[in-house]
């Protein structure tokens, strides 16, 4: 007997379970329906927005160009040689004994120098400049403002009645909108 009450309470569950089942498949308040509705009037939301903006900027600077002097002369020793006897023939006229040793070789040793120096200043000519103008170009960043839309203000209707909303794009000439039916009691 305990077996026939048991498929009696299962018989009964499960007779209970298939009429909620069908009762709930009818109400459609567990699911939203979806229409479209049609748009009369769109009107674009706008702000004004701080970018950045990077420009190229040219214009054309005069440069100087310098050339280092160029050697003219030969290598000649003669200078620095005759330079140090005319040297040694002045310094031997001064002093006495080791002095004028000494007074001697100053004076080649100077001498020498000032023939050097002078062949120097001869065997060079000075170095020449000559000025160009040349592109330069830098790169400028700047904030600029600009304006841009930044949703839409969408007026619809729908079953004869007129709504207002705010949609991040534009919908074209329909909306998309959810239908609840509830029943009231």
């Amino acid at each position: 007997m305990s077996t026939n009450v048991l498929s009696l309470v299962f018989a009964i569950a499960g007779l209970l379970f298939s009429q909620l089942t069908v009762a709930n498949h009818g109400n459609s308040a567990n699911t939203p329906e979806y229409d479209y509705a049609v748009v009369d009037q769109v009107k674009t939301l706008t702000r004004i927005v701080t970018v950045p903006v990077s420009r190229e900027e040219c214009w054309e600077q005069p440069v100087t160009h310098y050339q280092p002097p160029a050697h003219t002369g030969s290598h000649s020793y003669t200078p620095t040689i005759v330079g140090g006897i005319i040297g040694a023939v002045v310094g031997n006229q001064f002093g006495s004994g080791s002095g004028r040793d000494l007074a001697t070789i100053a004076g080649t040793t100077l001498g020498a120098s000032v023939g050097r120096d002078y062949t120097t200043r001869r065997a060079y000519t000075p170095g020449s400049s000559y000025t160009t103008n040349e592109r330069r170009c830098r790169i400028v960043n700047e904030q600029q403002q600009e304006e841009r839309a930044d949703g839409y203000l969408v007026s619809y209707s729908y079953n004869g009645r007129h709504y207002e909303t705010r949609t991040p794009n534009h919908p074209g000439d329909r909306i998309k909108v959810r239908v609840d039916v509830i029943a009231v009691e």
